[in-house]
């Protein structure tokens, strides 16, 4: 029985890096498509080749979220995982739901919102000192470091080109673009494919599989190549609101703010060990770069519903968590 619940769940978080990569395609390649700096299916193929990349990189994010959120080394093997089921559920609805409505949305914060919530409902102990350490103050910290940073890089390119002739300069940005793009999409698999990687390793420790901190070469095979997939299938609900919705992007701004996203995105994932939120990132980065234009650029109102999408998804994918959790407890046991 434990066997087949494991390859559920598997299954599951396999399923949940899948959404998660065309729930947050848009991360790396938006600006890039929105700018004309790539085709859309050119930027598509290279972001899952650059995930996919980055899923390999490190494991310092898997390790926090199978160890640090919460502690399943005490339950019975067939309760742990539905355990991690539920969270599982939790996070794939919120995703869908986001995805639906076109709000780039975190799918970090929904995998840790439905594990934080099943963890309440099941009664194991939930890490809430590391979750405000590597969850909540970075869900703060990153996008505010985001809006700064690219505010003050995009002042200064702006500065540095002042006399250039515009038409070559944006030629020369859409080029750059292609890395920036690229340096976006490997942050994203650095940091969003090694949630799954944790939550694999996390179901195979409470079935009694695995011990320890490693993580299985098939584990990061698997969870690489499922968020790449997603990715290359596209995300273009989101797409349009990160590309075009909040701010008309040139191919400048759109440097700077993948740059800048993809420099936060390394900084947490290996020196703080935190899975922050690529979607977070990008979308301040997209603010900030905006904001040198004029403030009433920026069109506050799309940022008002994306900061309510924010707001909402740890508790939101948490309280579903929390009620499939009591269901497939009931009949599962």
């Amino acid at each position: 029985m434990e066997i087949a619940l494991v390859v559920v769940v598997v299954a599951f978080a396999l399923g949940f890096d899948y959404t998660n990569g065309f729930h947050d395609a848009a991360n790396a390649i938006a600006t890039s498509v929105s700018t004309r700096a790539l085709t859309p299916r050119a930027a598509l193929l290279m972001a899952a080749v650059f995930n996919l990349l980055g899923a390999l990189l490190g494991t310092h994010v898997a390790t926090t979220i199978a160890h640090d959120i919460v502690s399943i080394d005490d339950v019975a093997p067939h309760s742990g995982l539905v355990i991690v089921l539920s969270a599982l559920v939790g996070a794939i609805t919120w995703n869908l739901i986001t995805w639906w409505l076109g709000l780039p949305s975190s799918s970090t914060h929904a995998l840790i919102g439905g594990l934080a919530g099943v963890g309440v409902a099941s009664g194991i102990t939930v890490h809430w000192s590391a979750i405000l350490d590597k969850v909540v103050i970075p869900m703060i910290v990153s996008p505010l470091l985001g809006f700064a940073a690219a505010f003050a890089v995009m002042v200064g390119v702006l500065w540095l080109v002042r006399r250039a002739s515009p038409a070559p300069a944006q030629r020369r940005f859409r080029l750059a673009q292609t890395a920036s793009a690229a340096a976006m999409a490997l942050g994203h698999g650095l940091q969003d494919a090694q949630k799954t990687m944790g939550v694999i390793v996390l179901a195979l420790v409470a079935g009694g599989f695995h011990d320890g901190d490693s993580i299985p070469l098939w584990v990061k095979l698997a969870a690489a190549t499922a968020i790449s997939l997603g990715t290359y299938s596209g995300g273009w609900r989101i797409m349009r609101t990160l590309g075009r919705k909040i701010i008309e992007l040139d191919p400048a701004r759109g440097f700077v703010a993948e740059s800048v996203s993809a420099v936060v995105l390394y900084l947490n994932a290996y020196w703080l060990h935190a899975p922050v939120s690529t979607t977070h990132t990008i979308t301040s980065a997209i603010m900030g770069v905006g904001a040198t234009k004029r403030l009433s650029a920026v069109r506050w109102g799309v940022a008002k519903s994306i900061g309510a999408a924010w707001i909402l998804t740890i508790p939101a994918a948490a309280a579903v968590a929390a009620v499939v959790y009591v269901v497939l407890h009931a009949f599962l046991g």
